[in-house]
């Protein structure tokens, strides 16, 4: 009958044997183990205090085994030999997978998914799985290894870390030409796109116009989605004025797809913003290459953002 797993002698104990029986020499097999020679000798010798027999004949310069440490050698360097093998497959394994990332439609759509040729420039052996998730989701649980969440800081997740502020501003196609937000009459000559999301600060076109003294003012009509990215995307199709955030367009404003509108309130909040989180603490090589990069995505968007509102303000 097998010995209860309880009255096993310790894997510690169990791979320093193994180390000294593949090298026959105390020394070497210290080396192998990142150990002092003493402290493996140590490991050696409570190994045969734990089974009560001695495992080594020791010479002036030599140890050999007793009959039953090469009994017990056999057995246990081949256990240690499969369990070697077993973490490479399952090391290499965990390399390959892919990064995933969790965001709202809108920030994977306007902010992930331009970015993605960069990042595969920079780092081409690492794979991103994108995972749109309207809600806030337990990585762990659904096996995930990042987030990004538009929320306050009070709400954000443990140890998230903010990326940018959220900063919002008029924006039009081109072809209305459209470059001022200054009068009720422009509204009436334009359809306003709205966002019916959770109401946020910024958001809604009703404080956008009591905010620009304009909260009587009736636009051509109002057209209303449940998506920020089909905001954009009528914006981008010429059917109305939209409420910009300034992070997720910024690309968009650059190459005058879109036109931030003068008059119109470019304003920013420090109460509500993006925020990063992670899964695990200490997370694989290749999370830890994606958290860089979309720090450093950030950084790049935190300047952008505050030339467009200066450039609004007229500074």
């Amino acid at each position: 009958m097998p010995v209860p797993l309880v009255r096993l002698a310790p894997l510690d104990l169990i791979r320093g044997f193994v180390a000294v029986g593949r090298r026959m020499s105390i020394t070497l097999a210290a080396q192998d183990l990142c150990l002092t020679q003493s402290a493996l000798s140590r490991q050696v010798r409570a190994l045969e205090d734990w089974l009560g027999f001695v495992l080594f004949q020791r010479g002036y310069r030599s140890i050999s085994f007793t009959p039953e440490g090469e009994r017990l050698f056999r057995t246990a360097d081949a256990a240690v030999q499969q369990l070697q093998e077993v973490f490479e497959v399952l090391g290499h394994a965990q390399e390959g997978l892919p990064v995933t990332i969790t965001a709202s439609i809108g920030v994977t759509g306007l902010w992930l998914l331009p970015r993605i040729n960069g990042f595969q420039r920079r780092y081409p052996n690492v794979d991103l799985r994108m995972a749109a998730i309207d809600k806030n989701v337990d990585l762990r649980a659904e096996g995930i290894d990042l987030g990004i969440r538009y929320c306050t800081a009070t709400n954000a997740p443990p140890g998230a870390v903010r990326l940018f502020e959220e900063a919002v501003v008029p924006v039009a196609h081109p072809s209305l030409g459209l470059v001022r937000l200054d009068e009720a009459a422009v509204l009436g000559r334009h359809a306003l796109l709205e966002f019916e999301g959770p109401r946020r600060p910024l958001l809604r076109w009703s404080d956008q116009l009591a905010a620009m003294g304009l909260a009587h003012a009736q636009p051509k009509r109002m057209l209303r989605f449940n998506q920020y990215d089909q905001v954009i995307a009528a914006a981008l199709a010429g059917q109305g004025i939209a409420l910009g955030r300034i992070a997720l367009i910024e690309p968009l404003l650059a190459d005058k797809r879109l036109v931030a509108l003068g008059e119109g309130v470019a304003v920013r909040t420090s109460t509500y913003g993006y925020w990063l989180y992670q899964a695990e603490t200490q997370p694989r090589r290749d999370v830890l290459d994606v958290v860089e990069w979309i720090r450093s995505e950030a950084r790049a968007v935190e300047a952008m953002v505050n030339g467009v509102l200066a450039a609004q303000a007229g500074t």
